[in-house]
C-alpha cells in the first residue's frame, strides 16, 4: 500500500459552478426496490436521486453517495437560498456534475424519501448494506444500459463512509472509494467503560450484542441529535460559513440507531476496511472528529493506494467550510486518475 498525504494551504480555487452558470444538468428522483422486507412492513423501497452532467462534458464515472448519521441524501446537495453568487458552492452533487460526473444519492431506509418501518432498531448495518447494494445495482444497471463501461466510485461521509466500506467488502461494486470524515477509531469517548471493554474483545463480541447495546444507548427508534448550528463537532463554530445552519437544515434527519452506534465503536468496520483492495481517498477536516489523520490510512492495508487529504480550517460537515472548492477539485482529479487506470 502506498500512502500520499496532502495538506492544503489557503487561498482556495474558485468553484466550477455558480448560481448563474449555464451548465445543464438533469435530475431524476425515484424509489427503487431495496430487495429486503421486514415483518409488518413488507417490501421496502429506497429513494434515489441521480444528477447527470451536460452530455458534452460527461465522464464515464458515477459517484454513488451515502450520507452520514442524522442526514439524508440532501447532504450532497446543500445550497443557500439567499440568492448569493456562491449559493450552489455548497452542493457536492452540482459541483461534481459540473465537472462531468454522474452523481447518485441514496436515502437509507427509514430516512428521507425511503420507506420508514416503525422499528428503527430493525434497520441493522447488515440489512441496510444489502438494501443499499440492491438499490445501487438496480440504478447502475439502468445507467450502464445507457452508457456502457460506466465505472463507479463509492462516496461516503462519516457513518456513510462506514456503510460504503461494508458495501464494498461484501458486494464489491466500486473501482475506488472516497471516504470523508471517517476512521475506524470510532468515538469511544462517548461510550460507557463496559462497551469499550466489550469492543476491546473484538468486533465479533460487540457485534453479537449490537442491537441490544444500541437500544441501551438510544431509547427511541429514531433518535434526534441535539445541538444547534454552532455545535463544535459538526460545524467547528465560527470556522464554518455563516449560512451553515440554514444550509444544512433540509438535510437533517433523526439517527438510525444501530449503524450510528456501530460507527461510534472503536474498530467499527476494521475487518471490512482491511479487505478493501481498491484505491481509497480519505478526506479529513483539520477540525474533524475522526482522530489523528495520520493514523487513518493504516486501516486499509490491502488498498493499492491511499490518498490522505487534510482540509484546512474544516470541521466534520466538510461542505460548509471554505475549503469546499478545494475538496471538489482535488477529489475530481483523483477520481479521473484512479478510474483512468482501471479500464
Amino acid at each position: 500500500m502506498s500512502v500520499a498525504v496532502t495538506k492544503f494551504p489557503l487561498p482556495l480555487v474558485e468553484g466550477a459552478l455558480s448560481a448563474g452558470s449555464a451548465n445543464v444538468q438533469s435530475v431524476i428522483q425515484k424509489q427503487v426496490d431495496s430487495g429486503v422486507s421486514l415483518p409488518g412492513a413488507g417490501p421496502l423501497r429506497i429513494a434515489v436521486e441521480i444528477r447527470q452532467p451536460d452530455a458534452d462534458s460527461a465522464r464515464p464515472v458515477a459517484l454513488v453517495c451515502l450520507p452520514g448519521g442524522g442526514m439524508n441524501r440532501r447532504f450532497y446537495d446543500l445550497y443557500a437560498t439567499d440568492g448569493s453568487a456562491d449559493a450552489m458552492s455548497f452542493s457536492f452533487a452540482r459541483q461534481m456534475a459540473a465537472r462531468g460526473f454522474t452523481v447518485v444519492m441514496l436515502d437509507y431506509l427509514g430516512l428521507g424519501g425511503s420507506d420508514k418501518p416503525a422499528d428503527g432498531f430493525a434497520l441493522t448495518p447488515e440489512l441496510l448494506t444489502q438494501a443499499n447494494a440492491n438499490a445501487t445495482e438496480a440504478v447502475l444497471s439502468e445507467l450502464c444500459a445507457q452508457r456502457p463501461g460506466l465505472k463507479t466510485v463509492g462516496v461516503g461521509h462519516s457513518m456513510g463512509a462506514m456503510m460504503t466500506v461494508l458495501q464494498q467488502a461484501y458486494h464489491r461494486p466500486h473501482v475506488a472509494l472516497a471516504l470523508l470524515g471517517f476512521s475506524t477509531r470510532g468515538l469511544p469517548e462517548y461510550l460507557s467503560p463496559e462497551t469499550r471493554a466489550l469492543a476491546a474483545q473484538g468486533t465479533e463480541a460487540v457485534r453479537a450484542r449490537l442491537v441490544e447495546l444500541a437500544r441501551q444507548f438510544f431509547s427511541v427508534p429514531y433518535p434526534v441529535i441535539k445541538g444547534g448550528g454552532e455545535s463544535s463537532g459538526l460545524y467547528a463554530g465560527a470556522q464554518a460559513d455563516p449560512r451553515a445552519s440554514a444550509v444544512i437544515k433540509p438535510a437533517s434527519e433523526p439517527l438510525l440507531p444501530v449503524p450510528a452506534f456501530m460507527s461510534m465503536l472503536p474498530g467499527n468496520v476494521a475487518p471490512e476496511a482491511a479487505q478493501v483492495d481498491v484505491p481509497v481517498f480519505l478526506g479529513v477536516g483539520e477540525l474533524d472528529i475522526a482522530g489523528p489523520p495520520q493514523d487513518i490510512p493504516a486501516a486499509f492495508p490491502a488498498s493499492p493506494a491511499v490518498s490522505l487529504n487534510i482540509w484546512p480550517g474544516t470541521g466534520h460537515s466538510h461542505f460548509l467550510f471554505a475549503s469546499r472548492q478545494q475538496q471538489f477539485e482535488t477529489l475530481a482529479a483523483w477520481v479521473d486518475e484512479v478510474t483512468a487506470a482501471r479500464i
